[in-house]
């Protein structure tokens, strides 16, 4: 049937009939792209300081340490608890990434599934394209992070939960109980999402005269959830921050590098902000600022579209159910930022809304189309040329050949044949989630007696790193950490000090230079733009006062 139906179109029209006749297996190819571009990613190059710290918190002697661990983080403990077994297995950098490489798969199969159920299979598949091959979201599944565990769980969540309700099934509600659950102890990020489906199902079970068995398995999922979520509050969350000047509720990430991305009544404007930082999570999705102000705006139009039930082969109930479920995550994710809860804008910590607005756009992209596959898909391959072609990563980053694994293999040999066994490295913390990991070859890191300021292990050399309160070393700081060091630590004149810095920060040796004259001939090693190493003698001539 397929041959002939082949036979009888016509010729500018054999691709497209086969696409319509074969979606799932061009879907599938799709995804295996994802997959070799997400595996291309995560191979080759060393750990950034997020990466190793999540092994590092993974890295224990026994699962109870391990879990004990995962509360001093800013995740829930799912992702370390995942690490501490997968290890057993290997510890190359490609090995620890596989998680998130194979969850970031599950992801797009399971979003296409579920999108083109409830938009169609052009909607659906223009999406898939974009979480497939998008370079921003490619990455944060390449990484050993939380985020591709987040964005699996969610999608299947939703699949579902829609399935349920359409077949009426008591199975599938408590599939999607259980999805919820899994993303809520990946990312608490989760929590808004949840919110959001707890609101749309609420709605769905009343105006569509649900089942009470239905409605009753998914009050008790609901029940469930809550108790999740106190839990993880009570043992958890209510802990992060402590010593801070905000409270966990008042958004204690604000007191570091989101600052920006939470709302702040005393110079913001509630709607520009809204508007601005909504524009910032396509423009962060897209890789690609006016890409992604062009896909807010088909977002929006693709929206208002459903809402007002037009262009779509479900019906107008159907189309507005998808609206307010594509609208809802970023309704409370903005409400959350105005609230100082939860950061909203251009940063990964908002990758949940990956699957509302990759959705709503690739619905006003098909309506574009007008149900046409070339032109839908002439308009995706565009949108995906133009943002891999001119897009620029947002920061923190590094470049794939200063990251290249050769670089710090090249660098580990240089401290194994200048560096005395008994000589001590200095470091600042994200240098030092690094250093730990490679210098200590994987090993279980046990810390001594930290102080206000400095933490220390060892494992062959004993490193002393400012604490994880500190920013990367600067000629700003440098100098008065080093007074600090050489008095907490008794270091007598003439002792050798090597300086190790690592990570996406790693210019303290140029910047000594520029800013005193006392650094102005200081010699340093250099693997890439991203690993520096010098020595200094305690006693020698130090600046007298930081610029």
């Amino acid at each position: 049937m397929a041959i002939s139906q082949l036979r009888n179109a016509a010729p500018g029209a054999t691709a497209e009939s086969w696409l319509r006749i074969h979606i799932e297996a061009a879907a599938v190819f799709v995804c295996f792209l994802g997959f070799l571009a997400r595996l291309w990613a995560a191979s080759g190059t060393f750990l950034n300081p997020d990466e190793a710290l999540h092994f590092r918190l993974a890295n224990q002697l026994s699962l109870a340490l391990a879990y004990k661990e995962s509360l001093t983080a800013s995740h829930p403990p799912l992702l370390t608890l995942l690490l501490y077994f997968w290890r057993a297995l290997g510890t190359s950098e490609l090995w620890l990434r596989l998680p998130s490489v194979l969850a970031g798969v599950a992801f797009c199969w399971m979003f296409y599934k579920w999108f083109s159920n409830a938009a169609g299979d052009l909607a659906g598949f223009i999406a898939l394209l974009f979480v497939a091959l998008l370079p921003p979201i490619v990455l944060l599944s390449a990484e050993v992070r939380q985020y591709a565990l987040l964005l699996a769980f969610l999608a299947s969540a939703l699949y579902f939960l829609d399935d349920a309700f359409g077949k009426k099934s008591a199975a599938r509600m408590a599939a999607f109980t259980l999805c919820l659950y899994l993303a809520m102890l990946s990312h608490y990020s989760a929590f808004l999402f949840a919110a959001a489906l707890g609101i749309y199902a609420l709605l769905r079970i009343f105006r569509e005269r649900q089942p009470a068995s239905l409605a009753s398995v998914w009050a008790i999922g609901q029940l469930g959830a809550l108790a999740l979520a106190i839990l993880l509050y009570k043992t958890h969350i209510s802990k992060l921050g402590l010593g801070e000047s905000r409270t966990v509720l008042q958004g204690w990430m604000s007191e570091f590098f989101l600052r920006r991305s939470y709302f702040d009544s005393a110079h913001d404007n509630p709607v520009l902000f809204l508007v601005g930082h909504s524009f910032g999570v396509f423009q962060y999705f897209f890789g690609q600022l006016a890409v992604g102000d062009a896909i807010g705006l088909l977002f929006v139009v693709g929206v208002a579209l459903l809402l007002r039930g037009k262009g779509f082969l479900y019906g107008r109930s159907s189309s507005r159910w998808l609206g307010i479920v594509l609208l809802l995550p970023f309704a409370i994710a903005g409400g959350a930022s105005l609230a100082h809860v939860y950061p909203y804008g251009g940063t990964r910590h908002i990758a949940f809304l990956i699957i509302p607005g990759v959705a709503g756009a690739s619905v006003a992209m098909a309506r574009l189309a007008a149900g046409r596959w070339a032109r839908g898909l002439a308009i995706a391959a565009f949108v995906l040329v133009a943002c891999i072609a001119f897009g620029k990563p947002r920061l923190p980053r590094m470049d794939r050949a200063d990251q290249s694994r050769m670089q710090m293999t090249a660098a580990m040999e240089f401290v194994q044949q200048n560096i005395e066994a008994s000589g001590l490295i200095f470091t600042d913390y994200e240098s030092d989630l690094i250093l730990g990991h490679y210098l200590c070859q994987q090993q279980p890191i046990s810390f001594e007696t930290s102080s206000q300021d400095f933490e220390v292990f060892s494992c062959g050399y004993r490193v002393v790193s400012a604490n994880y309160k500190s920013a990367p070393l600067t000629s700003n700081s440098f100098v008065d950490l080093w007074h600090r060091l050489i008095e907490t630590y008794r270091l007598e004149p003439g002792e050798t000090v090597w300086i190790f810095q690592a990570g996406w920060q790693a210019d303290l040796p140029e910047d000594l230079r520029r800013h005193f004259a006392e650094f102005h001939n200081l010699g340093f090693e250099q693997f890439g733009n991203n690993i520096k190493i010098f020595k200094m003698t305690v006693g020698q001539r130090m600046p007298a006062a930081v610029p």
